[in-house]
């Protein structure tokens, strides 16, 4: 009996704080970075497949934006090489402290990490040929000021890829990104679904 209070009580616990994140739109904290890493999302959201959505090659200049811990950041590095750039942008400090080990590490010099808030401008304009958004969106507040800044830091006919996958308390559904990104002014370019989620493609139209 006590074994079945102790995991409900556990299972409430977790209901309750899914529910906070969603609502408050709060990021994944860094002491959860085993659940951003753990074999499930490789399987459903892996690095490989999610840069092959985007069209990321060599030479490319890519924005992570809210890279965490650097899931899809390392790899990024290694696929554009030396010719290649990439910007690592998340507001946690933590996770930006761990990215820079795992740089380190593996003595990446293509990489930056920038630390700061999506939609508050911090991103320089018409510079990236990718920018990803993997499971992130549902952390950001403002939405549409995320995407517009992200928009604006894309050369012209630049993608945004954007991921959503389950069980994320954060999910986005297909439906709400398509209507941020028709306000944003991005236009859809492709579109990949899988059973536990999707990627969303949105090209940067030429500016005037």
């Amino acid at each position: 009996m006590a074994l079945l209070v102790t995991l409900l009580v556990l299972v409430g616990g977790v209901i309750t704080l899914c529910v906070v994140w969603r609502v408050a739109s709060l990021p994944c904290p860094w002491w959860l970075v085993p659940l951003l890493e753990n074999p499930y999302f490789q399987v459903v959201a892996g690095a490989e497949l999610l840069m092959d959505r985007a069209g990321i090659g060599s030479g490319m200049s890519v924005l992570d934006a809210g890279c965490g811990p650097g899931r899809m950041t390392v790899p990024i590095s290694r696929r554009v090489g030396d010719a290649g750039r990439v910007v690592a942008f998340d507001l946690q400090p933590r996770m930006l402290r761990r990215l820079q080990r795992r740089i380190a590490d593996h003595g990446l010099a293509n990489v930056e990490t920038v630390l700061g808030r999506l939609g508050e401008g911090r991103l320089p304009a018409a510079t990236f040929d990718v920018a990803v958004l993997v499971t992130v969106l549902g952390e950001i507040p403002d939405k549409a000021g995320a995407l517009a800044e992200i928009r604006d830091a894309l050369r012209d006919g630049g993608v945004l890829s954007i991921t959503e996958v389950l069980p994320d308390p954060h999910y986005q559904s297909l439906g709400r990104v398509r209507a941020l990104a028709a306000a944003s002014g991005m236009r859809e370019q492709g579109l990949f679904k899988g059973w536990a989620g999707y990627t969303i493609n949105l090209v940067r139209e030429a500016r005037a």
